[in-house]
């Protein structure tokens, strides 16, 4: 795999926090060898979050989060103290850059906030070489020195530690075919599809039907009926976009497993059985009621767009009700979330496990249930049950 090409929703999300002038742009360009962060004596010079997409051995590929101080003062700087807290929703190893040999109360309630989170950490005392007799005591932490190249190497060491192994994570769909297995996957290509190119979520299932030894053939919707007659044998599974959800359900015979990207990328990042329960909330609603329509990235918007247009119409048609709709997208996800009655979020491709399972934690938190695009689609169309017969644990809930 070319670490390169490695979506960012896949790769280890380092955040490193700290006060201003602690180092912390000074320990990112250390640590990666190059000079990917502005380094100045000014206090405040990094005023908003960095991302950078990395290799950092032994881990593999990162992103680095490079966050303003935490320290920062005045209106401006409350809201980028605030700006930093955020990305500990995406953190999977948070590195906190101490100035010197000690800890700040600014430093100690991050730390606090992390461990509440239970986000692995490792606390990095800069600048060491300006307190040669200082020892860290933790076993998490270390002294350091980005100006001297002190113990750079132990660090990168020490950070690896603190990630836990993802041998036993589940795969897309891996584990629910075998290899030998024949596996249909339909692709719409409509106005919203991306020109000359397949979405990250097919592009990830097709990649692992491959990893698997299975078979993959992959058509558009109006040709399913003639794909199915022509392959003279039975599929494993089927595998739709969901807005096709619909149309397709009504060509797969009932003795072929059939589910979508949106569902299968629910389960792989943790939070299927919240999201499938979160749809019944859709018979629980209410004229005048509000729905936030929630997605992962940014994209420009097209006339029938699924966000936007398809979905509030099916909820609307669905519910009988008359409902207001909001709508988020990237890395906007509202703080206050009392307003709403359900939120409803896309696939997710483009976030990492740690940010879905925060924000479906942020909502329940709030009572607020959440569902997901595919399983909302299934189940306006009546076909949930059957798009979730692949994974028994869940299809049980819908009995």
């Amino acid at each position: 795999m070319n670490l390169n090409l490695t979506p960012s929703a896949e790769r280890i999300h380092i955040g490193i926090f700290g006060r201003r002038n602690a180092g912390k742009s000074s320990l990112v360009n250390a640590l990666t060898n190059q000079k990917l962060a502005i380094v100045s004596d000014i206090k405040g010079t990094t005023t908003d979050p960095v991302y950078k997409a990395m290799e950092l051995l032994p881990l593999g590929p990162v992103v680095f989060i490079d966050t303003p101080g935490i320290d920062d003062d005045g209106e401006l700087g409350s809201q980028r103290v605030k700006a930093s807290y955020r990305v500990l929703a995406k953190t999977d190893i948070a590195l906190i850059v101490a100035d010197g040999n000690t800890l700040a109360h600014e430093d100690n309630a991050l730390i606090e906030k992390i461990k509440s989170k239970k986000i692995p950490y490792v606390i990095a005392y800069n600048k060491c070489e300006k307190f040669p007799d200082f020892k860290p005591v933790g076993k998490n932490e270390i002294a350091v020195s980005a100006a001297e190249d002190i113990n750079i190497k132990e660090l990168r060491k020490l950070i690896a530690k603190q990630y836990a192994s993802e041998e036993n994570k589940i795969r897309l769909i891996a584990d629910i075919i075998n290899p030998g297995d024949l596996v249909v996957l339909v692709v719409p290509i409509d106005s919203a599809a991306p020109k000359g190119r397949l979405i990250l979520p097919q592009q990830q299932v097709l990649r692992d039907v491959l990893d698997t030894g299975a078979m993959a053939v992959v058509c558009r919707e109006h040709e399913l009926k003639e794909t199915l007659e022509k392959l003279g044998t039975k599929p494993s599974v089927v595998v739709t976009d969901s807005q096709a959800f619909g149309f397709v359900s009504k060509v797969v015979p009932k003795d072929i497993r059939l589910t979508s990207f949106s569902i299968l990328m629910a389960r792989y990042k943790g939070v299927l059985a919240q999201t499938a329960a979160g749809v019944l909330a859709l018979d629980k609603l209410s004229d005048g009621d509000t729905i936030l329509i929630a997605e992962g990235c940014t994209h420009h918007r097209q006339c029938d767009d699924i966000g936007t247009v398809k979905l509030p119409k099916w909820i609307s048609e669905y519910t009988d009700k008359k409902l207001e709709f909001k709508f988020s997208s990237g890395t906007e996800f509202p703080e206050e979330l009392s307003e709403y009655k359900l939120v409803v979020h896309c696939g997710a491709c483009m976030l990492n496990e740690r940010e879905v399972k925060y924000r479906l934690a942020y909502a329940e938190e709030q009572g607020i249930p959440m569902t997901n695009y595919g399983i909302l689609i299934a189940y306006v169309h009546g076909i949930l049950k059957r798009s979730v017969e692949p994974f028994p644990e869940i299809a049980d809930m819908f009995k």
